[in-house]
């Protein structure tokens, strides 16, 4: 600690004699998931608070990215993740300003793997394990880590609770079972990302425990899907009998004999009138005629 007082004091006489600002110091990105955010220390300055910039190398061009912040960091995580960038960042003072200090960046070959989510249910003597890789910074909700790299896989984990032996696997697939387990025994389970082509790997999740059953139960995933596809069959089948009701009442009322006949058949004959008597004086008159 004394040693670190001295570099410090020694520092600030320097400042003072030379009227210089000094550079950050420590300067480092941290990168997790894409979230890429560029990290430094304030050195030693009597004169009073700094402010910070940083920058952005593009098209040989320097571009502003953060500016006379007083914060210690500065995100980037809206550069591309293809290909090298080179950052800097200075400290300013008034009008004065100190040297830049300069690093070099590749997202894709320098984020970190953040920890995969993960969900165990268990039956009589299986884990059934799901996993969901890493979600991007800046990206739609369905884009994962898994949508950049083409060699992604996991690497799985498991062990007796209370136990210190750990039985590793390596899954390709976004599902795993662990067959052949003890009945009604808690198992613990991690799982970390994996690049093959990189030999890269990511952070381990934290342990998820669960017992094993007797009874053999399907998991509520499984359940939940089967729930829905039964909901479909019965509104298709619904919707067909439905449709077949119609068509049936369409033909018969096609075919009844009220609407098999021509239309004049259908009219109904009007009845001729009764021939009418002619009357005594009709008669009498053709008498006296005759």
């Amino acid at each position: 600690m004394a040693r670190g007082l001295r570099s410090w004091l020694g520092g600030c006489l320097l400042v003072s004699a030379l009227g210089m600002v000094p550079p950050p110091e420590n300067v480092r990105m941290k990168s997790v998931n894409f979230k890429n955010v560029l990290q430094w220390e304030v050195p030693a300055f009597p004169k009073g608070n700094l402010t910070f910039t940083a920058q952005y190398q593009s098209y040989k061009k320097f571009q502003d990215m953060c500016t006379s912040t007083v914060l210690m960091e500065c995100d980037f995580s809206s550069l591309s993740k293809y290909g090298d960038h080179t950052l800097r960042v200075r400290a300013e003072f008034a009008d004065e300003h100190s040297d830049w200090v300069n690093i070099t960046f590749c997202p894709v070959d320098d984020t970190m793997i953040g920890p995969p989510r993960m969900q165990v249910e268990a039956l009589a003597n299986s884990l059934h394990m799901r996993f969901l890789a890493p979600k991007i910074e800046n990206e739609p909700e369905t884009w994962t880590m898994r949508n950049i790299y083409n060699s992604w896989a996991y690497n799985v984990q498991y062990w007796k609770n209370g136990s210190d032996e750990k039985w590793p696997i390596t899954c390709q697939y976004d599902f795993e079972v662990l067959r052949d387990l003890e009945p009604r025994t808690t198992y613990c389970v991690q799982v970390q990302g994996f690049l093959p082509d990189r030999n890269k790997t990511g952070e381990w999740s934290e342990p998820v425990c669960e017992p094993t059953t007797n009874a053999e139960t399907a998991p509520s995933w499984t359940v939940a899907v089967v729930l829905a596809a039964s909901v479909c069959v019965a509104f298709l089948l619904l919707g067909c009998s439905a449709l077949l009701w119609c068509l049936y009442k369409k033909t018969k009322h096609a075919f009844s004999p009220g609407n098999c006949l021509p239309q004049h058949l259908k009219e109904e004959p009007t009845r001729a009138a009764p021939p009418r008597l002619k009357s005594l004086s009709s008669w009498g008159k053709l008498h006296e005629e005759g």
